[in-house]
């Protein structure tokens, strides 16, 4: 790049356009100033090929010879033609109307090379990356090197790509040692509580009676690590897997997930409400992950209901939307936001329930492109699962 044009590129955009607009500023008055000169010409030519006639009067010398071109006395305009006519009349009003076409197009022109030179180029830069962020794509560099605003803004939007890009492979990176940390803690207890089950069968067969009562306690807690380690296998298999789509028929799927809510409210004594709102035959989505899901909600909503709980079906442009109500006394305050964290339960008694229902359904949701949503409705709680289509 020349010196020149260095220049140019490094330019601010206040000065750029101030020296555009300026440049074609001059342009204009010198296209004004030719074509004015151009109309005086031909003005004049026209002029010239209609002579002057009328009497003079010439001075002479003592000898009777005639001295300069002689003055009129009288004369008279030879008439223009009809054609002539209508082109000086043009030629008088060209320069009047060149000054503002001129001004326009050149202002015109110095808009479309500032915005060419100065501006098409980062904008596009950084409305490509814009939309790389947006779908989480950080596997790019933005490549404009110009020191003025538009270089400043894609050099602080490159350093912030850097440090986002920087910051989401140590967040993976603590999410991975998180899993195997995780799946080696799950992995290394069950050896050691195998053998603590083994002793604990021995003392349970113990012919001491206190000695059988410490056994059971022991056992009590023995099957509660059992079923912690279990579930943090099973969590960490969840975070790992991914929906595998399928178009099925839908009024069979939901008649098979109202039979099992209908097994889970008559075991616990509870009413079941069904509402359908299907407007199309099938639809293409992982049924296991909607029958775990639906499973789940099921469960926590027959243990609060007070009498009754609602399964509620309907789909729409995007998915599946499945909603599980109960009449009970819905979320605390304090809980609602945090109900579907892991490890979260608002019971005293953490021996059965270890908080990772709603998390699994938030999670599963998640992966199936969709969301969890927990609210409070007039006499009890509601969790709205979505299950979006690829399709």
């Amino acid at each position: 790049m020349s010196p020149m044009k260095h220049l140019l590129h490094d330019l601010s955009l206040r000065k750029s356009i101030i020296l555009y607009i300026s440049v074609f500023t001059l342009l204009a008055l010198v296209l004004c100033a030719v074509t004015s000169s151009l109309c005086s010409r031909a003005q004049n030519k026209i002029n010239e090929s209609y002579p002057t006639i009328g009497e003079k009067y010439y001075l002479t010398n003592s000898k009777g010879e005639r001295l300069g071109e002689g003055t009129y006395i009288s004369k008279q305009v030879t008439p223009y033609s009809e054609s002539d006519e209508r082109l000086m009349t043009l030629l008088e009003l060209l320069p009047i109307l060149s000054a503002p076409v001129y001004s326009a197009l050149c202002i015109l022109a110095a808009a479309l090379l500032f915005y060419r030179n100065k501006l098409k180029k980062p904008l596009a830069e950084l409305t490509e990356a814009s939309e790389k962020l947006s779908q989480s794509d950080l596997d790019f560099s933005i490549h404009y090197d110009s020191k003025d605003e538009l270089g400043q803004l894609c050099a602080s939007f490159e350093q912030m790509r850097s440090i986002l890009a920087g910051n989401f492979a140590e967040m993976w990176r603590q999410v991975e040692d998180r899993k195997q940390l995780n799946a080696a803690f799950a992995h290394d207890l069950r050896t050691p509580l195998t053998v603590l089950k083994g002793y604990n069968e021995l003392l349970q067969a113990s012919e001491h009676p206190q000695t059988r009562d410490t056994a059971a306690t022991m056992g009590k807690h023995i099957a509660r690590m059992e079923a912690y380690i279990n579930s943090m296998s099973q969590l960490r298999r969840l975070e790992d897997t991914q929906p595998e789509y399928q178009t099925i028929p839908l009024q069979p799927f939901f008649t098979s997930l109202q039979e099992n809510a209908e097994i889970l409210c008559s075991q616990s004594q509870k009413t079941l409400h069904l509402q359908e709102r299907i407007t199309i035959p099938q639809l293409s989505i992982d049924a296991s992950f909607v029958l775990q899901v639906c499973n789940n909600l099921l469960s926590n909503a027959v243990r609060y209901a007070a009498s009754s709980v609602t399964l509620s079906f309907s789909t729409t442009e995007g998915g599946l939307l499945l909603t599980v109500s109960d009449d009970g006394k819905g979320f605390a305050p304090e809980t609602l936001s945090k109900a579907a964290n892991p490890y979260f339960t608002g019971e005293s008694d953490r021996s059965v329930h270890f908080g990772l229902g709603l998390y699994i359904c938030r999670l599963l949701c998640e992966r199936h492109g969709g969301w969890l949503k927990l609210e409070n409705r007039h006499g009890g709680a509601a969790i709205t699962a979505f299950f979006k289509s690829p399709d």
